[in-house]
């Protein structure tokens, strides 16, 4: 079968990375840009209506620089029942039990796994971990979210069939709490693009937008010099979310950062330059999507699309043809109420929805929309446009990932 993961391995003559600085125990609280962005649309009309009594047992792994661990509200979920933290540092995990309301504590992921009374585990640990933490949960029968992206450089692309592999023969709950899939425009673009406003989608934009003048520190420094595409969720979701769709090829060129010492090759655990990155993506339903990852641009912090369609585009609001018109006139298009104490959040009104998602996919048995080939399509695709930009733009293909029929 052509263009498969171990094809693409085989192809890249590109070795594994290192990271070799040294582990930073409990950081300083800082202002990310994103967590403060909770303006969001609720529709009134559209209330919470409870699905079950039953409550899950769920663990929370990780509450590093981020504190990411809390921000889904979890800990407040009327389904949810916190029964243990962990996370590698004693501070933070004592902080992260303060935080949840729960007293019991592991050293670790690889031992909180052990516990069989976990039915849920949400991985909030750093990047390159993710898709081992998720992997060995899954192995132990828990089901999972984690932060994104699903799996982190070249030497992950067998990781991620491996991942996908074991989501379906487990049948168990995956999914990835990616932000921009509840931003307000991407939401009420997917339901757009579902009830036929847009036609199929000609042409994309996604963008992030995060200054790393001075860089975020992390576990083993994962961040520091950070390639762009390698975090491209935020924008690729403006593509991969609304259409339930994928890349196939790329062409990406990068922009060298060389006035940010963290962008230096020899200041990096990448050997990486490049603080933007800019990716034409061809899709798989025959349109094409510039996806942009940027740390070096100053004076604007953003996480946002925009779809162009054959009926219909949505750039600030939507607007195309008659017949499209009268679709979306027809859709509730703000999101619904989320359960009592649980919160919107940050990101544009996201982690609440969500931390949701994932609790009703548990309870009614169900996909979440954000489901491992999503994941694995909006992840997977960065990976490999940052090889395309170490190759000067060359045109490459990228890995496919399906769900079983």
């Amino acid at each position: 079968m052509p263009n498969t993961r171990r094809d693409f391995l085989k192809a890249a003559a590109f070795g594994g990375f290192a990271l070799s600085s040294a582990v930073a125990s409990a950081q300083e609280t800082v202002d990310i840009p994103g967590f403060d962005d909770t303006h969001t649309e609720i529709d009134p009309d559209q209330p919470w209506k409870p699905i079950s009594e039953r409550k899950i047992k769920m663990g929370l792994v990780g509450y590093g620089v981020c504190r990411f661990a809390t921000q889904f509200g979890l800990q407040n979920h009327p389904n949810v029942e916190i029964v243990a933290v962990s996370d590698l540092f004693p501070d933070r995990c004592a902080a992260l039990a303060t935080a949840a309301k729960c007293p019991k504590t592991y050293p670790s992921l690889e031992e909180m796994v052990k516990n069989k009374d976990i039915e849920a585990i949400f991985v909030a640990t750093d990047a390159p971990s993710h898709a081992q933490h998720c992997l060995e949960a899954l192995r132990h029968g828990k089901h999972v979210a984690t932060a994104c992206p699903a799996v982190f450089g070249i030497p992950q692309l067998e990781v991620a069939e491996e991942l996908l592999e074991t989501v379906n023969k487990t049948g168990l709950v995956y999914t990835m709490f990616e932000t921009s899939a509840y931003r307000d425009n991407c939401h009420a673009s997917r339901k757009i693009y579902r009830a036929g406003g847009f036609g199929e989608i000609v042409y994309t934009e996604g963008e992030y937008y995060h200054y790393f003048g001075k860089q975020l520190d992390s576990y083993k420094s994962w961040r520091i010099g950070l390639p762009p595409q390698y975090y491209p969720t935020h924008s690729t979701a403006y593509y991969c979310h609304v259409a339930d769709g994928s890349f196939t090829e790329v062409s990406c060129m990068g922009h060298k950062a060389a006035n940010l010492p963290n962008f230096q090759q020899e200041n990096n655990a990448y050997g990486n330059e490049f603080g933007s990155e800019v990716a034409l993506f061809r899709t798989s339903k025959g349109g094409t999507s510039r996806m942009m990852v940027a740390w070096d641009v100053q004076g604007y912090h953003a996480e946002t699309g925009r779809n162009f369609g054959e009926k219909g585009s949505f750039i600030d609001k939507f607007d195309g043809s008659a017949e499209a018109k009268e679709i979306v006139a027809t859709l509730k298009l703000k999101k619904p109420q989320l359960p009592p104490g649980v919160e919107a959040g940050g990101h544009g009104g996201s982690h609440g929805y969500l931390g949701n998602d994932f609790v009703e996919a548990i309870l009614l048995n169900r996909r979440p929309p954000v489901d491992i080939v999503a994941a694995l399509n909006m992840s997977v695709c960065g990976i490999v446009a940052h090889q395309s930009a170490l190759k000067d733009g060359e045109l490459m293909k990228i890995p496919q990932f399906v769900r079983k029929s």
